[in-house]
């Protein structure tokens, strides 16, 4: 069937065919096709799962969820949903290890994003719980773990599905008590106050993450509110039982018109929201739902943005260029292209993988809509900022990088590029993400 396939942020759509092969030999006889890519629930933001004129291989049919053992090890399907394994594990004891902003997300798709979450200073991301994998490529299937091949099963978080579709995928799970996550907020006045508070105090936290206000000038710029957790100890209330995230029940029903999300609403939504907060609150209890993927109670959320859809722009920096971070900000404010959601957070030390996005530091994301016209320039400007910083940006959110950015950013690409040419020589994998970037030419 062919079909238009875009990201989550609604741009840069291509024509492909789509195909749901639900065994591995089904999966490696597609991979017999000139240009072929992975997709999972299609939250990648730009055009890194859809491949204009090839092949798009949908993983649903991937959806067995094994028992999960008494150590939190579980085997499960490549196209299982977090909402899906969550479903099923939190009323047992248990939550997946690192979890990015939605559950939405299939476990095929973390392994290729090499998702991070809010826990990254402390747990890493996805591949440091991911203890064995089922690869298939077009030169066969590989049974991966950090011993058996441990090259190849590295080079596959972050590549974005460059190294073959993965079928299957054996993790570890992370024990809880509760359904409940108790949560620290604090409100901050400007951005060095809370980059101050993050360095100081995440360490005491599983879990930080800070809403930023770019839409702040002067004294008030980067004004921010904290919220830090951890899962609770025990059940909250009456109830022992622990309970999944209920599914969306509010949906956007159509399109927003062009222009809905503009400095003016942004700017008053960000001040109602800021003085919506608390100074400071200690030990509020919050279900998992909505600590971890309040968006996802408003399904369709995308559609907010408009026709032309919105840029995630994201972008990671080493402690020593924290900086980057204020004059990213500055830029923003000043250009007065707005964004509706950024967040920043600290990361922890990062993996073996050449295309994984972490690096100790931090990271912010922008969510900007595309519209104004300062835009792309403010973009290029923080490509060269962060790459001054020795920083980079994060493939799985890309739509609009150039290939001489992408090698300043990720100098292992060369690396990565030999290894995948040795499981798929003919290059039958690839993407409109691969294309535009080239990242197969290293």
């Amino acid at each position: 069937m062919r079909t238009r396939l875009t990201g989550w942020g609604r741009t840069a759509g291509s024509f492909a065919q789509l195909d749901a092969p639900a065994t591995e030999e089904a999966i490696a006889a597609a991979l017999r096709a000139p240009a072929v890519i992975a997709r999972g629930l299609g939250r990648s933001y730009g055009d890194a799962a859809q491949v204009g004129g090839g092949l798009v291989l949908d993983n649903a049919g991937l959806n067995a969820i094994g028992p999960i053992g008494p150590d939190g090890l579980v085997t499960l399907g490549a196209g299982v949903s977090i909402e899906d394994l969550l479903t099923v594990a939190i009323p047992q004891g248990w939550f997946v290890p690192v979890t990015p902003g939605t559950r939405q997300v299939s476990i095929g798709g973390a392994v290729a994003a090499d998702v991070h979450g809010k826990n990254h200073h402390v747990d890493g991301s996805f591949a440091r719980h991911v203890r064995a994998m089922r690869l298939v490529t077009p030169t066969g299937v590989h049974a991966l773990s950090p011993e058996v091949e441990p090259a190849l099963f590295w080079a596959t978080f972050g590549a974005m599905g460059l190294t073959g579709v993965v079928s299957e995928v054996t993790l570890q799970l992370l024990a809880i008590a509760s359904d409940q996550v108790l949560v620290d907020t604090d409100r901050y006045d400007d951005l060095d106050e809370v980059m101050a508070a993050m360095v100081e105090g995440d360490d005491r936290y599983r879990y930080s993450v800070a809403w930023v206000d770019c839409m702040a000038r002067g004294r008030r710029m980067g004004r921010s509110i904290l919220t830090r957790g951890d899962h609770a100890s025990a059940p909250a209330g009456d109830d022992p039982t622990n309970h999944a995230p209920r599914a969306a029940r509010l949906a956007v029903p159509i399109t927003a018109p062009p222009g809905l999300l503009n400095p003016a609403t942004i700017t008053a939504f960000n001040e109602l929201w800021f003085r919506a907060a608390p100074r400071h609150r200690v030990g509020e209890a919050q279900s998992i739902g909505s600590f971890f993927h309040p968006l996802d109670g408003l399904r369709d959320w995308n559609r907010l943005y408009g026709p032309r859809g919105f840029v995630q722009y994201q972008f990671a920096v080493p402690d020593d260029a924290a900086e980057t971070v204020t004059t990213a900000i500055a830029r923003l404010s000043a250009s007065r292209v707005p964004s509706f959601l950024a967040v920043l957070k600290r990361f922890g030390p990062g993996d073996p993988a050449p295309l994984s996005f972490p690096q100790p530091g931090w990271t912010l994301a922008l969510d900007l809509p595309v519209g104004p016209a300062r835009l792309a320039a403010l973009l290029d400007e923080l490509d060269e900022l962060v790459i001054a910083a020795r920083g980079r940006v994060y493939l799985a959110k890309d739509s609009r990088l150039s290939p001489q950015h992408v090698r300043a950013m990720y100098p292992r690409l060369g690396e990565f590029a030999a290894l995948a040419d040795t499981i798929d020589p003919e290059r039958h994998l690839t993407s409109d993400l691969a294309r535009r970037l080239r990242l197969r030419e290293g």
